[in-house]
């Protein structure tokens, strides 16, 4: 599945709320996420997010596309998160 995951947490939660997202999808922008990813690892990504944010005062938007045949993209400006083409 593919995921866009959006969050907005506190100045103190933030560095660990990215580390953890990084570990399971690519930064695109920031406090914005994507990437594929299995259900087992999804689990995992929201159990280790819900333990890391404020319950009371943050929060994260997971967007699940059970198929991205049917999704565009299209970016403005600088690509970010991207990986590179070396020739």
């Amino acid at each position: 599945m593919h995921i866009i995951l959006v969050y907005d947490v506190g100045v103190e939660r933030v560095n660990i709320v990215l580390k953890v997202c990084r570990k399971y999808l690519t930064w695109v922008q920031n406090s914005v996420f994507e990437g594929e990813i299995t259900e087992a690892n999804f689990s995992r990504l929201k159990h280790q997010l819900s333990e890391t944010i404020d319950q009371e005062r943050d929060s994260i938007t997971f967007y699940v596309l059970r198929t991205t045949a049917y999704m565009s993209k299209e970016t403005l400006g600088k690509i970010k998160g991207e990986p590179a083409t070396i020739l």
